[in-house]
C-alpha cells in the first residue's frame, strides 16, 4: 500500500500462467512505488537540510579554548547486543576532559586536553576502557558559537579545525546531505500488532522537530525498584508500581505494549518501561539537559547507522544544542526579566551575573527543547528568522518590540551586504595588519659590502 505497509494479498500465479488483473494492477503498484518513494524524498530531504541550516548558521569556531571544566563521558553505542557506533569511531579528534589512564598498568596513556589521534584511540580500546571523558560541543561555553577544543577535528580536513569555521553550516549539509539515502517508510517489525517504529527520514524529522514520537515509551519519574507488574483485563492496561525514596508511583500503559522492566528490577528516573521511543520534552523534566542530548545523539545515530550511513558525532552535537539553547525565566528574582521570556543560556547568565555583582537576588529559569524550526524562530536576529518563514509575522514581532539585530551569524550579514564573520571576515583576521618591512639594521651586511671588504683585505695583504 502507498505508506508501505505490506498488502495482505499474496500474488500467487507467475507470468508463464498469466496473472489475474488484480494481481497485475498490485504488481504495477509495487514497482512504481520505488520511483514515486524517491521523488518525494529528496523534497523531505532537502527541506530538513535547509531548516537544520537555518538553526546552526551562527554556530562558528569563535575562539580556541572556552576554559570550560565540563566535559561528556562516551560509550559505544548499542543497541540490543548488536554496536551502532564503536567507542573508537566516537574517539577519533576529540580533545580528552581528564587524562586516560590505563587500567591494569596504571600509566597515563594520554593527559588533559589532548587531541585523540587514530593510534590513540585504538590504544585506549585494546586496554580495555570502556568510559572515556571528552570535550564536548554540548559543554562548551563560547558564546554563539563553539571553540576549538570542545569541537575538535574538522572532519573534511583531518586537521585541528581553524577559527572561523562555520561548523553549523558544515554540520547541517553533513546531517541532511545523506537524508536522501534513509528511507521513507515505517518498517513492520513481526510480531506484536501496533508495535511500528518509526525509522529514516521520518524518525530524523521526529527528533528534530522535537515532536511527540509515534509508539511513545512511558517513562519513570522516580529512581527505585520496580514493585509490582500487574495486568487489569478489563481496562485492557498494565500497571507498573514503582517504590521510589521518597514516594511510591504508579504507571498505567497499554496492555499490547511490550514491556522493557521486570519486577524486582532497579531503574533510574528517566527510564523506559515500555518499548519504543522517548519523548525528550519529558524526558527534560525529569533528567538533566545533558541526559536529554545524550540521547537525542544516539537516537539520530541510531537511524542513520541502521541505512549505513556514518556521520560523525560532532555534527548532531552542534544542532542538538542549538535545540536546547534557550531557557524559560520561571522567578526573576531582581534581574528584572519578565517570567514565561524566553532567553539565550549565555544571555541569561550575563543578566544573573549583572544581578548578582549588584547584590540583587537572581533569576531561575529551566532548559526548553525547541525543535528545529521553532528555535530558528526565537533567534536574537530578526533578519535571519525572517528570511527563514512566517516572514511577515517575524518582522511585525519584531518591529512592535524594537528588536535589535546584533549580527552575529552568517545569513543576517549577507542581508544587509556585510562581510561574514567566518572564516577571513572573523575580526581577529581582518584586524590583523601587514608587517612593515624596516629598512635592514645596522649588523646585517649584503654580499657586495663582504666582497669589497675580503678585496680590501686581500690588497693589505699583498702589500705586506
Amino acid at each position: 500500500a502507498p505508506n508501505g505497509r505490506i498488502m495482505e494479498l499474496p500474488i500467487i500465479s507467475n507470468f508463464r500462467e498469466g496473472l489475474s488483473v488484480l494481481e497485475m494492477f498490485i504488481s504495477t503498484h509495487g514497482a512504481r512505488k520505488g520511483m514515486t518513494d524517491t521523488a518525494l524524498k529528496t523534497a523531505d530531504s532537502g527541506y530538513l537540510t535547509r531548516r537544520l541550516v537555518d538553526v546552526a548558521q551562527d554556530v562558528i569556531i569563535r575562539e580556541d579554548d572556552c576554559g570550560t571544566d565540563r566535559g561528556l563521558d562516551i560509550q559505544a553505542i548499542r543497541e540490543g547486543n548488536e554496536i551502532i557506533e564503536s567507542l573508537e569511531e566516537r574517539l577519533i579528534g576529540r580533545y580528552t576532559r581528564k587524562s586516560v589512564i590505563h587500567p591494569e598498568t596504571g600509566e597515563v596513556l594520554l593527559g588533559v586536553n589532548e587531541l585523540i589521534t587514530e593510534d590513540l584511540a585504538k590504544a585506549i580500546v585494546d586496554a580495555g576502557i570502556e568510559t572515556v571523558s571528552i570535550r564536548s560541543v554540548f559543554t562548551c561555553n563560547t558564546k554563539h558559537g563553539v571553540c576549538k577544543h570542545c569541537y575538535g577535528r574538522n572532519l573534511a580536513t583531518g586537521s585541528e579545525v581553524e577559527v572561523g569555521e562555520a561548523v553549523g553550516t558544515i554540520a547541517a549539509k553533513s546531517i541532511g546531505e545523506p537524508g536522501t539515502q534513509l528511507t521513507i517508510r515505517t518498517f513492520h517489525t513481526g510480531g506484536v500488532a501496533g508495535d511500528d517504529i518509526t525509522q529514516g527520514l521520518p524518525r530524523v524529522q521526529e527528533i528534530f522537530e522535537a515532536r511527540n514520537p509515534k509508539g511513545q515509551a512511558v517513562i519513570t519519574e522516580v529512581t527505585g525498584e520496580v514493585i509490582d507488574i500487574s495486568e487489569d483485563p478489563s481496562t485492557r492496561t498494565k500497571e507498573v508500581t514503582i517504590k521510589g525514596e521518597t514516594d511510591t508511583r504508579t504507571y498505567t500503559v497499554p496492555y499490547t505494549a511490550r514491556m522493557k522492566v521486570a519486577e524486582g528490577d532497579f531503574i533510574h528516573r528517566g527510564a523506559p518501561l515500555t518499548e519504543g521511543s522517548i519523548d525528550p520534552k519529558q524526558l527534560l523534566q525529569v533528567r538533566d539537559v545533558l541526559s536529554v542530548e545524550n540521547y537525542l545523539l544516539r537516537e539520530v545515530q541510531r537511524v542513520y547507522r541502521m541505512q549505513g550511513v556514518e556521520i560523525g558525532d560532532k555534527h548532531i552535537e552542534v544542532m542538538v544544542r542549538q535545540m536546547l539553547r534557550k531557557v524559560r525565566v520561571m522567578d526573576p528574582g531582581d534581574s528584572g526579566i519578565l517570567p514565561g521570556t524566553l532567553l539565550d543560556i549565555a544571555d541569561f547568565k550575563d543578566r544573573n551575573y549583572d544581578t548578582l555583582v549588584a547584590g540583587g537576588v537572581p533569576a531561575t529559569s529551566r532548559p526548553v527543547l525547541l525543535g528545529i524550526t521553532k528555535a530558528s524562530l526565537e533567534t536574537n536576529s530578526f533578519l535571519s528568522a525572517a528570511s527563514f518563514q512566517e516572514t511577515t509575522r517575524v518582522l511585525t514581532d519584531a518591529a512592535i518590540r524594537g528588536k535589535k539585530d546584533p549580527l552575529l551569524g552568517l545569513k543576517e550579514n549577507v542581508i544587509i551586504g556585510k562581510i561574514i564573520p567566518a572564516g577571513t571576515g572573523m575580526p581577529r583576521y581582518r584586524e590583523m595588519e601587514p608587517k612593515e618591512v624596516t629598512v635592514a639594521s645596522e649588523n646585517v651586511y649584503s654580499i657586495s659590502d663582504i666582497e669589497a671588504q675580503m678585496a680590501a683585505e686581500d690588497a693589505l695583504n699583498s702589500q705586506n
